[in-house]
Protein backbone atom coordinates (compact mmCIF):
# COMPACT_ATOMS: atom_id res chain seq x y z
CA UNK A 1 0.00 0.00 0.00
CA UNK A 2 1.08 3.61 -0.45
CA UNK A 3 2.29 5.38 2.66
CA UNK A 4 -0.29 7.87 3.92
CA UNK A 5 0.83 11.52 3.85
CA UNK A 6 3.05 12.20 6.83
CA UNK A 7 6.21 14.13 7.73
CA UNK A 8 9.19 12.75 5.83
CA UNK A 9 11.62 13.45 8.66
CA UNK A 10 11.53 13.79 12.44
CA UNK A 11 12.31 17.49 12.18
CA UNK A 12 9.73 18.35 9.51
CA UNK A 13 6.60 20.12 10.71
CA UNK A 14 3.16 18.90 9.59
CA UNK A 15 0.79 21.85 9.95
CA UNK A 16 -2.18 19.87 8.58
CA UNK A 17 -2.02 17.11 11.23
CA UNK A 18 -3.42 16.99 14.77
CA UNK A 19 -2.16 14.47 17.32
CA UNK A 20 -4.64 12.74 19.63
CA UNK A 21 -4.48 9.99 22.30
CA UNK A 22 -7.52 8.06 23.48
CA UNK A 23 -6.92 6.75 27.02
CA UNK A 24 -8.67 6.40 30.40
CA UNK A 25 -7.55 9.98 31.05
CA UNK A 26 -9.28 11.18 27.87
CA UNK A 27 -11.71 8.64 26.40
CA UNK A 28 -12.87 10.96 23.63
CA UNK A 29 -9.33 12.12 22.75
CA UNK A 30 -10.74 15.65 22.74
CA UNK A 31 -8.44 18.67 22.65
CA UNK A 32 -7.70 20.10 26.09
CA UNK A 33 -9.80 17.48 27.91
CA UNK A 34 -7.19 15.03 29.24
CA UNK A 35 -6.01 14.38 32.80
CA UNK A 36 -8.88 16.10 34.62
CA UNK A 37 -9.83 13.37 37.11
CA UNK A 38 -8.87 13.91 40.76
CA UNK A 39 -7.86 17.49 40.02
CA UNK A 40 -5.38 16.28 37.41
CA UNK A 41 -3.41 14.07 39.83
CA UNK A 42 -3.50 10.72 38.00
CA UNK A 43 -7.15 10.13 38.73
CA UNK A 44 -8.09 7.79 35.84
CA UNK A 45 -5.11 5.71 34.76
CA UNK A 46 -7.06 2.51 34.09
CA UNK A 47 -10.49 0.95 33.74
CA UNK A 48 -11.91 -2.20 35.34
CA UNK A 49 -13.46 -4.74 32.94
CA UNK A 50 -16.25 -6.86 34.41
CA UNK A 51 -17.48 -10.26 33.24
CA UNK A 52 -19.01 -10.08 29.74
CA UNK A 53 -18.44 -6.33 29.58
CA UNK A 54 -17.47 -4.44 26.41
CA UNK A 55 -15.28 -1.37 26.71
CA UNK A 56 -14.77 1.19 23.95
CA UNK A 57 -11.10 2.22 23.92
CA UNK A 58 -11.49 4.75 21.11
CA UNK A 59 -14.41 6.06 19.04
CA UNK A 60 -13.39 8.76 16.58
CA UNK A 61 -15.19 10.65 13.82
CA UNK A 62 -12.99 12.56 11.39
CA UNK A 63 -13.58 16.26 10.85
CA UNK A 64 -15.25 16.98 7.54
CA UNK A 65 -12.83 16.74 4.65
CA UNK A 66 -10.04 14.99 6.55
CA UNK A 67 -8.91 11.43 7.28
CA UNK A 68 -7.14 9.72 10.18
CA UNK A 69 -4.30 7.31 10.91
CA UNK A 70 -3.70 5.10 13.97
CA UNK A 71 0.02 4.99 14.73
CA UNK A 72 0.24 2.97 17.95
CA UNK A 73 -1.86 0.91 20.32
CA UNK A 74 -0.43 0.18 23.77
CA UNK A 75 -1.98 -1.64 26.72
CA UNK A 76 -1.20 -3.65 29.79
CA UNK A 77 -3.62 -5.96 31.59
CA UNK A 78 -4.05 -7.07 35.17
CA UNK A 79 -5.12 -10.54 34.03
CA UNK A 80 -2.44 -11.98 31.76
CA UNK A 81 -3.31 -15.63 32.38
CA UNK A 82 -3.97 -17.96 29.40
CA UNK A 83 -7.72 -17.49 29.81
CA UNK A 84 -7.25 -13.76 30.14
CA UNK A 85 -5.24 -13.49 26.92
CA UNK A 86 -7.64 -15.64 24.87
CA UNK A 87 -10.86 -14.53 26.62
CA UNK A 88 -10.51 -10.81 25.92
CA UNK A 89 -11.66 -10.02 22.37
CA UNK A 90 -10.32 -7.07 20.37
CA UNK A 91 -12.55 -5.58 17.65
CA UNK A 92 -11.60 -2.69 15.37
CA UNK A 93 -14.10 -1.02 13.02
CA UNK A 94 -13.38 1.37 10.15
CA UNK A 95 -15.56 4.15 8.75
CA UNK A 96 -18.77 3.17 10.54
CA UNK A 97 -18.82 -0.36 9.14
CA UNK A 98 -21.02 -2.74 11.15
CA UNK A 99 -18.56 -5.64 10.79
CA UNK A 100 -15.12 -5.36 12.41
CA UNK A 101 -12.03 -5.57 10.22
CA UNK A 102 -10.20 -6.94 13.26
CA UNK A 103 -11.85 -9.48 15.58
CA UNK A 104 -9.21 -11.50 17.43
CA UNK A 105 -8.09 -12.64 20.89
CA UNK A 106 -6.31 -9.72 22.54
CA UNK A 107 -3.17 -11.67 23.46
CA UNK A 108 -2.71 -13.36 20.10
CA UNK A 109 -3.09 -10.08 18.21
CA UNK A 110 -0.12 -8.60 20.07
CA UNK A 111 2.04 -11.70 19.59
CA UNK A 112 1.38 -13.43 22.92
CA UNK A 113 0.30 -16.66 21.30
CA UNK A 114 -0.51 -20.01 22.96
CA UNK A 115 -1.90 -18.11 25.95
CA UNK A 116 1.66 -17.21 27.01
CA UNK A 117 3.24 -13.82 27.60
CA UNK A 118 6.66 -13.49 26.00
CA UNK A 119 9.42 -10.89 25.91
CA UNK A 120 10.21 -9.70 22.37
CA UNK A 121 10.42 -6.72 20.06
CA UNK A 122 9.86 -6.58 16.30
CA UNK A 123 9.25 -3.88 13.73
CA UNK A 124 5.49 -3.87 14.34
CA UNK A 125 4.97 -5.36 17.83
CA UNK A 126 6.75 -5.25 21.18
CA UNK A 127 6.56 -6.51 24.75
CA UNK A 128 9.93 -5.34 26.08
CA UNK A 129 9.55 -7.04 29.46
CA UNK A 130 6.79 -9.51 28.65
CA UNK A 131 4.17 -7.51 30.55
CA UNK A 132 2.70 -5.25 27.87
CA UNK A 133 1.05 -5.07 24.46
CA UNK A 134 2.38 -2.73 21.76
CA UNK A 135 1.36 -2.49 18.10
CA UNK A 136 2.90 -0.02 15.64
CA UNK A 137 1.06 -1.04 12.47
CA UNK A 138 -0.19 2.06 10.62
CA UNK A 139 -3.99 1.87 10.29
CA UNK A 140 -5.58 4.48 7.99
CA UNK A 141 -9.25 5.41 8.15
CA UNK A 142 -11.38 7.91 6.24
CA UNK A 143 -14.48 8.84 8.23
CA UNK A 144 -13.88 7.25 11.61
CA UNK A 145 -12.67 4.32 13.68
CA UNK A 146 -13.72 2.41 16.79
CA UNK A 147 -11.63 0.11 19.00
CA UNK A 148 -13.49 -2.18 21.42
CA UNK A 149 -12.46 -4.90 23.88
CA UNK A 150 -14.94 -7.45 25.24
CA UNK A 151 -14.41 -9.76 28.18
CA UNK A 152 -16.01 -13.06 27.15
CA UNK A 153 -15.13 -14.78 30.42
CA UNK A 154 -17.64 -15.52 33.18
CA UNK A 155 -15.44 -13.70 35.67
CA UNK A 156 -14.13 -10.15 35.90
CA UNK A 157 -11.03 -9.49 33.83
CA UNK A 158 -9.55 -6.76 36.00
CA UNK A 159 -7.80 -3.51 35.14
CA UNK A 160 -6.74 -2.40 31.67
CA UNK A 161 -4.40 0.52 30.96
CA UNK A 162 -4.25 1.69 27.34
CA UNK A 163 -3.46 4.35 24.74
CA UNK A 164 -4.73 4.52 21.15
CA UNK A 165 -2.49 7.09 19.43
CA UNK A 166 -3.59 8.63 16.13
CA UNK A 167 -3.48 11.73 13.97
CA UNK A 168 -6.23 13.57 12.12
CA UNK A 169 -6.03 15.83 9.07
CA UNK A 170 -4.70 13.38 6.48
CA UNK A 171 -5.82 13.24 2.86
CA UNK A 172 -5.55 9.57 1.93
CA UNK A 173 -5.33 8.80 -1.80
CA UNK A 174 -7.66 6.17 -3.27
CA UNK A 175 -5.05 3.39 -3.15
CA UNK A 176 -4.65 3.58 0.64
CA UNK A 177 -5.94 0.33 2.17
CA UNK A 178 -7.66 -0.71 5.41
CA UNK A 179 -5.93 -2.86 8.03
CA UNK A 180 -7.46 -6.27 8.89
CA UNK A 181 -6.59 -9.17 11.18
CA UNK A 182 -7.97 -12.72 11.45
CA UNK A 183 -7.42 -15.47 14.05
CA UNK A 184 -7.62 -19.23 13.45
CA UNK A 185 -6.99 -22.32 15.54
CA UNK A 186 -7.18 -26.03 14.71
CA UNK A 187 -6.70 -28.44 17.60
CA UNK A 188 -5.70 -30.74 16.09
CA UNK A 189 -5.09 -29.92 12.45
CA UNK A 190 -6.42 -32.32 9.81
CA UNK A 191 -3.95 -34.99 8.73
CA UNK A 192 -2.63 -34.33 5.23
CA UNK A 193 -4.40 -30.96 4.90
CA UNK A 194 -2.53 -27.67 5.03
CA UNK A 195 -3.37 -25.32 7.89
CA UNK A 196 -4.74 -22.00 6.62
CA UNK A 197 -2.77 -19.03 7.87
CA UNK A 198 -5.17 -16.80 5.94
CA UNK A 199 -8.28 -18.28 4.30
CA UNK A 200 -9.31 -17.01 0.90
CA UNK A 201 -9.72 -13.22 0.87
CA UNK A 202 -11.04 -11.46 -2.24
CA UNK A 203 -10.05 -7.95 -3.22
CA UNK A 204 -6.90 -5.91 -3.61
CA UNK A 205 -4.39 -5.66 -0.83
CA UNK A 206 -1.21 -6.72 0.89
CA UNK A 207 -0.45 -9.65 3.16
CA UNK A 208 1.54 -8.26 6.07
CA UNK A 209 2.42 -11.47 7.94
CA UNK A 210 1.37 -13.35 11.04
CA UNK A 211 2.07 -14.58 14.54
CA UNK A 212 1.77 -18.37 14.71
CA UNK A 213 1.78 -20.94 17.49
CA UNK A 214 2.36 -24.70 17.41
CA UNK A 215 1.86 -27.17 20.26
CA UNK A 216 3.23 -30.54 19.17
CA UNK A 217 1.34 -33.68 20.17
CA UNK A 218 4.12 -35.33 22.18
CA UNK A 219 1.86 -38.18 23.28
CA UNK A 220 1.53 -39.27 19.66
CA UNK A 221 4.77 -38.05 18.04
CA UNK A 222 7.19 -38.01 21.02
CA UNK A 223 9.77 -35.20 20.73
CA UNK A 224 10.08 -35.42 16.93
CA UNK A 225 10.67 -32.17 15.04
CA UNK A 226 7.32 -30.86 13.78
CA UNK A 227 8.33 -27.91 11.58
CA UNK A 228 8.99 -29.22 8.07
CA UNK A 229 5.83 -27.68 6.60
CA UNK A 230 6.19 -25.34 3.64
CA UNK A 231 4.35 -22.00 3.56
CA UNK A 232 2.35 -21.54 0.36
CA UNK A 233 0.87 -18.26 -0.90
CA UNK A 234 -1.87 -18.55 -3.52
CA UNK A 235 -2.19 -15.30 -5.44
CA UNK A 236 -4.85 -14.00 -7.84
CA UNK A 237 -6.59 -17.20 -8.87
CA UNK A 238 -3.78 -19.71 -8.22
CA UNK A 239 -5.13 -23.30 -8.43
CA UNK A 240 -4.10 -25.92 -7.57
CA UNK A 241 -0.52 -24.74 -6.99
CA UNK A 242 0.70 -21.45 -5.47
CA UNK A 243 2.96 -18.78 -6.89
CA UNK A 244 5.01 -18.53 -3.69
CA UNK A 245 6.31 -21.51 -1.72
CA UNK A 246 8.82 -21.75 1.14
CA UNK A 247 11.07 -24.64 2.18
CA UNK A 248 10.07 -25.29 5.79
CA UNK A 249 8.59 -23.68 8.89
CA UNK A 250 11.83 -22.47 10.47
CA UNK A 251 13.15 -21.45 7.05
CA UNK A 252 10.10 -19.23 6.51
CA UNK A 253 10.90 -17.29 9.69
CA UNK A 254 14.52 -16.79 8.67
CA UNK A 255 16.39 -19.46 10.61
CA UNK A 256 17.28 -23.11 9.85
CA UNK A 257 17.72 -26.60 11.24
CA UNK A 258 15.15 -26.18 14.02
CA UNK A 259 14.18 -23.23 16.22
CA UNK A 260 15.54 -21.72 19.39
CA UNK A 261 14.57 -18.39 20.98
CA UNK A 262 15.23 -15.24 18.99
CA UNK A 263 13.32 -12.04 18.28
CA UNK A 264 14.31 -10.20 15.12
CA UNK A 265 13.01 -7.10 13.45
CA UNK A 266 10.86 -8.94 10.90
CA UNK A 267 10.98 -12.57 12.06
CA UNK A 268 11.44 -14.51 15.25
CA UNK A 269 10.74 -17.50 17.47
CA UNK A 270 9.85 -15.73 20.71
CA UNK A 271 8.40 -18.83 22.40
CA UNK A 272 10.70 -21.86 22.17
CA UNK A 273 9.73 -24.38 24.85
CA UNK A 274 11.59 -27.44 23.62
CA UNK A 275 10.84 -29.44 26.78
CA UNK A 276 7.09 -29.25 26.06
CA UNK A 277 7.42 -28.83 22.28
CA UNK A 278 5.54 -25.51 22.22
CA UNK A 279 6.59 -22.69 19.90
CA UNK A 280 5.43 -19.19 19.05
CA UNK A 281 6.93 -17.46 15.99
CA UNK A 282 6.35 -14.68 13.48
CA UNK A 283 7.19 -13.37 10.02
CA UNK A 284 6.42 -9.79 9.00
CA UNK A 285 6.51 -9.06 5.27
CA UNK A 286 7.67 -5.47 5.59
CA UNK A 287 10.86 -5.43 3.47
CA UNK A 288 9.48 -8.19 1.20
CA UNK A 289 5.89 -7.16 0.43
CA UNK A 290 3.28 -9.63 -0.77
CA UNK A 291 0.66 -7.86 -2.92
CA UNK A 292 -2.53 -9.37 -4.31
CA UNK A 293 -4.84 -7.90 -6.94
CA UNK A 294 -7.80 -10.31 -6.99
CA UNK A 295 -7.49 -12.67 -4.03
CA UNK A 296 -5.06 -14.38 -1.66
CA UNK A 297 -4.87 -17.55 0.42
CA UNK A 298 -1.92 -18.51 2.67
CA UNK A 299 -1.31 -22.01 4.08
CA UNK A 300 1.34 -24.08 5.83
CA UNK A 301 1.83 -27.86 5.67
CA UNK A 302 1.74 -30.00 8.82
CA UNK A 303 4.83 -32.18 8.43
CA UNK A 304 7.58 -33.60 10.61
CA UNK A 305 10.84 -35.45 9.97
CA UNK A 306 12.66 -38.15 11.91
CA UNK A 307 15.20 -40.93 11.62
CA UNK A 308 14.23 -44.61 11.64
CA UNK A 309 14.40 -45.20 15.40
CA UNK A 310 11.92 -42.40 16.18
CA UNK A 311 9.64 -43.32 13.29
CA UNK A 312 9.54 -46.92 14.45
CA UNK A 313 8.75 -45.79 18.00
CA UNK A 314 5.85 -43.70 16.75
CA UNK A 315 4.67 -46.51 14.51
CA UNK A 316 4.67 -48.84 17.51
CA UNK A 317 2.16 -46.51 19.17
CA UNK A 318 -0.27 -47.25 16.33
CA UNK A 319 0.33 -44.06 14.36
CA UNK A 320 -0.21 -44.44 10.61
CA UNK A 321 2.86 -42.87 9.01
CA UNK A 322 2.16 -41.23 5.65
CA UNK A 323 3.57 -38.68 3.26
CA UNK A 324 0.73 -37.23 1.27
CA UNK A 325 -1.75 -39.99 0.55
CA UNK A 326 0.87 -42.75 0.45
CA UNK A 327 1.82 -44.85 3.45
CA UNK A 328 5.55 -44.80 4.26
CA UNK A 329 7.36 -47.93 3.09
CA UNK A 330 9.81 -49.83 5.27
CA UNK A 331 12.61 -48.54 3.05
CA UNK A 332 11.52 -44.91 3.56
CA UNK A 333 11.28 -45.40 7.32
CA UNK A 334 14.72 -47.07 7.48
CA UNK A 335 16.46 -44.11 5.86
CA UNK A 336 14.44 -41.44 7.70
CA UNK A 337 11.54 -39.55 6.23
CA UNK A 338 9.09 -36.68 6.23
CA UNK A 339 5.63 -37.60 7.49
CA UNK A 340 2.21 -36.02 7.93
CA UNK A 341 1.25 -34.78 11.41
CA UNK A 342 -1.77 -33.34 13.22
CA UNK A 343 -0.92 -30.90 16.03
CA UNK A 344 -2.45 -27.86 17.73
CA UNK A 345 -1.89 -24.77 15.56
CA UNK A 346 -3.08 -21.19 15.87
CA UNK A 347 -2.41 -18.01 13.92
CA UNK A 348 -3.19 -14.32 13.97
CA UNK A 349 -2.77 -13.02 10.41
CA UNK A 350 -2.43 -9.37 9.36
CA UNK A 351 -3.30 -7.88 6.00
CA UNK A 352 -4.48 -4.74 4.22
CA UNK A 353 -7.58 -4.74 2.01
CA UNK A 354 -9.30 -2.24 -0.28
CA UNK A 355 -12.50 -2.26 1.83
CA UNK A 356 -13.29 -1.78 5.52
CA UNK A 357 -14.82 -5.26 5.99
CA UNK A 358 -13.90 -8.76 4.82
CA UNK A 359 -15.85 -11.98 4.22
CA UNK A 360 -13.89 -14.15 6.64
CA UNK A 361 -15.72 -16.18 9.32
CA UNK A 362 -16.32 -14.62 12.75
CA UNK A 363 -13.92 -15.23 15.62
CA UNK A 364 -13.92 -18.77 17.00
CA UNK A 365 -16.09 -19.19 20.13
CA UNK A 366 -14.31 -18.88 23.45
CA UNK A 367 -14.49 -22.62 24.18
CA UNK A 368 -12.64 -23.43 20.94
CA UNK A 369 -9.99 -20.81 21.68
CA UNK A 370 -9.36 -22.18 25.18
CA UNK A 371 -9.82 -25.92 24.60
CA UNK A 372 -6.83 -27.93 25.83
CA UNK A 373 -4.89 -24.69 26.33
CA UNK A 374 -5.11 -24.80 30.10
CA UNK A 375 -3.86 -27.90 31.89
CA UNK A 376 -6.46 -28.67 34.60
CA UNK A 377 -3.74 -30.46 36.59
CA UNK A 378 -1.69 -27.30 36.92
CA UNK A 379 -2.76 -24.21 38.91
CA UNK A 380 -3.23 -21.19 36.65
CA UNK A 381 -1.29 -18.07 37.51
CA UNK A 382 -3.00 -14.72 37.74
CA UNK A 383 -0.25 -12.25 36.90
CA UNK A 384 -1.05 -8.96 38.55
CA UNK A 385 0.55 -5.65 37.67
Amino acid sequence: MSTPPAPTAFYQHAPHLQTRWASPENFTAAKGQAGQAHDGRKGSACVFIHAHQSLVLADVTCPTGSHGLVHRIWATLQNRSPAGLRGLRLDIYWDGCAKPAVSVPFGDFFGHTLGQMSRFESELFAAPEGRSFNCYIPMPFRTGMKVVVTNELDQDHGWIYFDVDFTLGHQHPAEVLYFHSHFRRENPTRLGEDFEILPLVRGKGRFLGSHMGARADVDKYLDIWWGEGEVKVFLDGDKPFPTLCGTGTEDYIGTGWGQEFYAGRYQGSHIADKANMQYGFYRLHVPDPIYFHQDIRVTIQQMGWAMADKLRAVQAKGVDLRRGNAKLTDEQIDRGSLFERADDWCVCAYFYLDKPANDLPPLLPLAARLADLIDPKKPQKRLDV
